[in-house]
């Protein structure tokens, strides 16, 4: 009979082994729930995004969007700065304790009135620089949503932190259909603007009650600011790369807003919406999981590796479709929802779409660097990529606004291989692998896009050509990836069937 202490380490074994076994099938249940609702989420959000956002075009001219437009990196680099990137560090901790997530919510609260006070000073000269004295009221308005904001920074985490990606969705949506319908009614009543601005205001207020109602989580007045001095290192590099991708996605609109009429940049911010509404409908459902998953396997190198990948096919396999498909159909849907009148955005819009489609694929990229710890791969990236982008927009700003669109599209896509080259140092994987996860998705996608436009271009009534795209791109795309059997296609449709027999 083998000894007693050999039993006892195989009896330990075996338990731990079992321990283990639970702890994966719970995480792989927890990132297939949560890649489930965060899609759901993002689907719904993306819905009615286009129902409020195709209303308002209507009723608002592209110089009345414009104005507006000309605000949105003020708005979000003071987001970024309340947050400061401890948000990020607190998604990305083991188990973050009650003074962890304390002290980041009242020094949200802090910074956030502080820096209201710096803009509300600043709005003369923000007026100023884009010509439209209008903006002073008008943006000393809007820039009390990132201080209404800042309340809710650390339930979203807290929220984030702990996958309940299922009250995020049920949260967003009340708070997007209410402050849509809001602004819409303020639209018919002549209200201009201001109704745009007033949608961000009563958005960010029911989202910050909503995420409070659904949060355990309640600040307490023991205010220790040490947790906040301990994630410094890693925050303020993770700030600056906020900052820089904030910049990154709205200098078109800052040198645009300076070079172009306040119609103009509408178009372009018109655009700009519709090509970051339909990348966010996958982009969001992956960025729900991604950072928390990478986070708990972040010692599993190997574990990594298949995660990153599952991800990365999961991102393309959605993503080239939905992006190419709206290239396809821009000027139908543009033309069918808000009319001619924004015929200007058309061609910005789909070679913005390009781009978009690599975004989720971006996303999964930053946040294995978060999750790695890597804060200073992540801002280094980031930074270089900002510069030399400005370089190569202003080069060519005498060529026009599409020149610079087309640019900006094409750098951002060759972009990506700096970010493959840290992922392969930080975990192995390697660009051939990669390109085998990706490549396959967009050439399917591009190859069924082109059969398309060609099978259809006799249709004359616009209505009925949008129509015939979408479902024929749809049904080839699906019929290709049927008869291929991918493997992802499967993965997702036996998700969606025991999800329906567990509701039965």
């Amino acid at each position: 009979m083998p000894p007693a202490h050999a039993t006892l380490r195989a009896s330990a074994g075996d338990h731990w082994r079992h321990n283990k076994r639970t702890i994966m099938d719970n995480l792989k249940e927890k990132t297939a729930k949560g890649l489930f609702w965060g899609t759901l989420n993002s689907g719904t959000t993306q819905v009615l995004n286009l129902v409020i956002g195709i209303f308002l075009a209507r009723l608002l001219s592209p110089g009345e969007y414009g104005i507006v437009g000309m605000l949105t990196i003020f708005t979000a680099i003071a987001g970024n700065l309340q947050s400061s990137g401890f948000s990020t560090a607190l998604i990305n901790m083991k188990e973050p304790q009650h003074k962890d997530y304390n002290s980041v919510f009242w020094f949200n609260i802090l910074t956030s009135i502080t820096l209201y006070v710096i803009l509300f000073f600043c709005a003369p000269l923000i007026a100023s620089y884009f010509r439209q004295p209008c903006l002073v009221e008008l943006s000393r308005f809007l820039f009390l949503a990132f201080v209404i904001g800042s309340f809710g920074i650390v339930p979203n985490a807290y929220m984030t932190k702990h996958l309940m990606v299922r009250e995020i969705t049920i949260v967003s949506t009340i708070a997007l259909l209410s402050s849509g319908i809001a602004g819409i009614g303020l639209a018919i009543g002549g209200y201009s603007y201001w109704s745009l601005a007033w949608q961000q205001v009563i958005y960010i207020s029911i989202m910050n009650i909503g995420r409070f109602y659904f949060t355990a989580w309640r600040p307490s007045l023991s205010i220790d600011f040490s947790p906040i001095r301990r994630m410094f290192p890693f925050s303020v590099k993770i700030l600056i790369t906020m900052i820089i991708n904030t910049v990154n996605a709205n200098i078109l609109t800052v040198i645009f807003g300076r070079l172009f009429s306040a119609r103009a940049v509408g178009n372009f911010t018109q655009a700009y919406k519709w090509d970051a509404m339909a990348y966010s409908l996958i982009a969001n459902a992956v960025a729900q999981v991604a950072q928390p998953v990478f986070a708990t396997i972040s010692d599993e190198q190997e574990r990594e590796r298949r995660v990153f990948r599952k991800m990365m096919r999961f991102a393309a396999f959605l993503s080239f479709p939905v992006m190419f498909g709206l290239t396809l159909t821009a000027n139908e849907f543009v033309l069918i929802t808000i009319t001619e009148e924004w015929a200007g955005s058309v061609i910005l819009l789909q070679i913005l779409s390009i781009s978009g489609a690599f975004f989720p694929i971006y996303l999964i990229y930053r946040d294995l660097m978060i999750a790695k710890g890597r804060s200073d791969v992540y801002m280094w990236c980031n930074l270089a990529q900002i510069i030399i982008q400005i370089i190569l927009i202003l080069l060519v700003h005498s060529y026009g606004m599409t020149a610079m669109v087309t640019v900006y599209t094409i750098f951002n896509i060759l972009w990506m291989l700096v970010w493959q080259h840290m992922a392969q140092r930080l975990i192995g994987v390697t660009l051939a692998q990669v390109l085998a996860d990706i490549v396959p998705f967009a050439l399917t996608a591009a190859a069924v896009m082109a059969v398309t436009a060609v099978a259809t271009a006799w249709i004359c009534n616009i209505i009925v050509l949008f129509i015939a795209r979408v479902v024929m791109a749809a049904a080839l795309y699906f019929a290709v990836m049927k008869v291929a059997k991918v493997k992802i296609l499967d993965e997702c449709m036996a998700f969606i069937a025991r999800k329906k027999r567990k509701e039965q």
